[in-house]
């Protein structure tokens, strides 16, 4: 399998160095140090994922067309779209598919005040007689495109342009030749049904799920010095699971009032 693309802008994972001891027995979660390291993990979770929803459709992306075997949408330095092969990609499987080359890659932004996206390099439009190309650097309705979930088939979408055809796939008049892309389809098909892979980072269910993990995680220690004392195990088990179900504050302000008590009982 070809190794994974890198781009331009991309955050390089930081090397993180250990300033603590390992921690010891009784702790009974991951040290301040691992909690921060879990949050940087998730904003620089370069990994593929499947679009599910039209509202996941951000960053860079890869269109993968509906053909046998895969190939996904593709531009070169021309600004001429093609269809390309896929090569990393697992048992033929779209739902896995990842780029091997930038010129696979899109990057999809919602316009603002629109249900409308744009997809560039420079970006790409479709003319009236359903010509694609990608060589304009300025946005107006031909370069101006609507994502809309397929009927029946979740994970796959139709992209539609502002003429109301639908990007599609139609076989190569030439011998061997690869399939030819085209927007000029009139009726949603099997042809039009595409899928969508994005980096993870910039999925907003996964990045929430994944910060709200990250929140979730914090050691005795921090628990300690936030209560002024050391726990038992049942006060730790307690203020994980109150971070877990969002009453943390509440039951902090129980357990430092009892100290108090203890204290001057």
């Amino acid at each position: 399998m070809v190794k994974p693309l890198s781009f331009k802008g991309d955050k390089k994972p930081k090397k993180r160095k250990r300033t603590e001891a390992e921690p010891s027995a009784g702790d009974a979660g991951p040290s301040n140090s691992t909690t921060t390291a879990t949050a940087e993990d998730a904003e620089n979770d370069d990994s593929w994922v499947s679009a599910d929803a039209v509202g996941d459709v951000q960053g860079p992306i890869m269109i993968v067309l509906p053909t046998e075997p895969p190939t996904c949408l593709a531009c070169d330095a021309n600004g001429k779209i093609f269809t390309d092969p896929i090569v990393n990609i697992i048992d033929a499987n779209p739902a896995s598919a990842e780029p091997h080359d930038v010129r696979q890659v899109w990057v999809a932004n919602k316009i603002y005040g629109t249900e409308n996206f744009r997809f560039k390099g420079r970006y790409g439009n479709c003319d009236k007689y359903g010509i694609l190309s990608a060589t304009s650097e300025a946005i107006s309705p031909l370069e101006t495109w609507t994502i809309i979930p397929t009927p029946d088939t979740p994970g796959t979408f139709q992209i539609q342009s502002q003429n109301e055809t639908f990007l599609t796939i139609k076989e190569s008049t030439k011998a061997n030749g690869a399939p030819e892309v085209r927007g000029d389809a009139t009726e949603i098909s099997f042809d039009t049904t595409l899928r969508i892979r994005m980096q993870a980072r910039f999925k907003p269910r996964l990045k929430a799920t994944k910060e709200e993990k990250a929140k979730e995680r914090i050691s005795r220690k921090e628990l300690e010095e936030a209560v002024g004392r050391r726990l038992n195990e049942d006060e730790v088990r307690t203020l994980k699971k109150a971070r877990r179900e969002g009453d943390y504050y509440e039951q902090l302000l129980d357990l430092k009032s009892k100290s108090k008590h203890d204290k001057y009982s």
